[in-house]
């Protein structure tokens, strides 16, 4: 079992507030996964008795739409805390979390949090801000999707990928999503997406090989977004 207190990742996230003998008890109680690429960490419409601690990997946090397609409305990578809003709430979770690559993931069950939410004022001021963040995030999508066009929310996203998970050795987007994952999160169909990817290529904006992504121009792309 990974001691808490010694977990770089709890340095991103609300739990930084904690004082060493709340990470201890944390560490006792705590449940480590592994979630496969792929796989569900939790499903909307599910119950989620605690929080779970990101600390490695991304998901893709979803909402399945009236047409019956996934719309990504964030992703959560290490150091990111899932369920924070429906343990306050008491409710179900909103949200679907599917892993984008393999990740490694800690349950804190809910009686653990609300003894830290209810004793610790600073650790609970930091949840609530990582839930006004999180509304932020989505006010500021929602304006999007109502103001820009799929062209302009495309180049964005690029941008956004790059900027907040960084390249490989190759310059080549170190996050792969599928054409349909990235039609998901700019609020397209697939066959838009691929086909507006196809254009910021023969504009040399872009590299394509395969999933594989490479931003060549990114001062075109932001005049775009």
């Amino acid at each position: 079992m990974s001691n808490c207190d010694q977990c770089i990742v709890r340095q991103f996230s609300s739990l930084k507030a904690l004082r060493k003998e709340e990470l201890i008890k944390m560490a006792n109680c705590k449940t480590s996964y592994t979630i496969k690429k792929g796989d569900p960490i939790f499903e909307e419409g599910d119950t989620v008795n605690g929080v779970y601690c990101v600390k490695e990997g991304v998901c893709k946090m979803t909402k399945l739409s009236d047409n019956g397609k996934d719309q990504i409305v964030k992703l959560a990578k290490p150091g990111e805390l899932l369920g924070q809003r429906s343990l306050i709430s008491e409710e179900a979770v909103n949200l679907s979390a599917i892993a984008l690559e393999d990740m490694e993931v800690c349950f804190i069950p809910k009686s653990e949090i609300m003894g830290f939410f209810n004793e610790n004022n600073q650790f609970s001021m930091n949840v609530m801000k990582n839930i006004c963040d999180d509304l932020k995030i989505a006010d500021d999508h929602m304006v999007n999707m109502a103001q820009k066009n799929v062209k302009q929310r495309l180049a964005e996203t690029l941008l956004y990928l790059e900027e907040n998970f960084g390249i490989n050795e190759d310059n080549t987007l170190r996050l792969q999503l599928s054409r349909e994952e990235l039609a998901g999160i700019i609020g397209t169909a697939t066959e838009s997406c691929i086909r507006l990817l196809s254009e910021f290529k023969k504009l040399k904006l872009i590299e394509l090989t395969g999933k594989k992504i490479t931003l060549l121009d990114k001062i075109a792309l932001k005049k775009i977004a």
